[in-house]
């Protein structure tokens, strides 16, 4: 295998919408990859010091927003010499400001992906509440909505099926770090 030309990434943040994946696959990646593994919706509970749950009940979805961006806007100023792998909420990456800190930090992004029906069924087992998980045509639809932004991603990685192992180890070996 011929060695990547692509510098080594110092953040590769997960994007997709709910059920993809992303804290999943970022555990097992940054594992992988002797890296460090962040949810930044962990960061914002933290922070809040309530739920994502709490956020969305007592405050609103334009709050749970700010707070999301303000985590992100603190993230990306640390500068770090490991490799970070973070995982984003299903609509951080769907707001422009965020995409746009992203994409400005030359981060690498990572677009975790399955059929709405598969998506909906894993949010299903979990058997946590999720906010925007309620209905299955609302469901459909929010993610039809964010699917463009999702598809700006540095890279696509289809999640159908596989086990998480097999996809952290195929992102690991699409980005050039494997």
């Amino acid at each position: 295998m011929k060695p990547s030309l692509r510098p080594r990434p110092t953040v590769a943040f997960l994007v997709g919408f709910m059920g993809a994946g992303k804290t999943s696959v970022g555990r097992a990646l940054g594992q992988l990859l002797n890296g460090k593994f962040e949810d930044l919706d962990d960061r914002i509970e933290a922070q809040e010091g309530r739920s994502i749950e709490q956020i969305f009940r007592e405050s609103g979805e334009a709050e749970f927003r700010r707070a999301e961006s303000a985590a992100l806007s603190e993230l990306l100023a640390e500068r770090n010499s490991f490799l970070r792998v973070v995982a984003l909420g299903g609509g951080a990456f769907a707001q422009a400001q965020n995409a746009l800190l992203v994409q400005e930090a030359g981060a690498v992004t990572v677009f975790l992906d399955a059929p709405a029906e598969e998506l909906y069924r894993r949010c299903a087992q979990e058997g946590r509440e999720r906010p925007l998980c309620r209905d299955f045509e609302q469901f459909r639809k929010l993610l039809d909505e964010r699917r463009p932004s999702y598809l700006k991603a540095t890279l696509q990685v289809d999640t159908s099926g596989k086990a998480i192992n097999v996809i952290a180890a195929e992102v690991a070996c699409s980005l050039g770090l494997r």
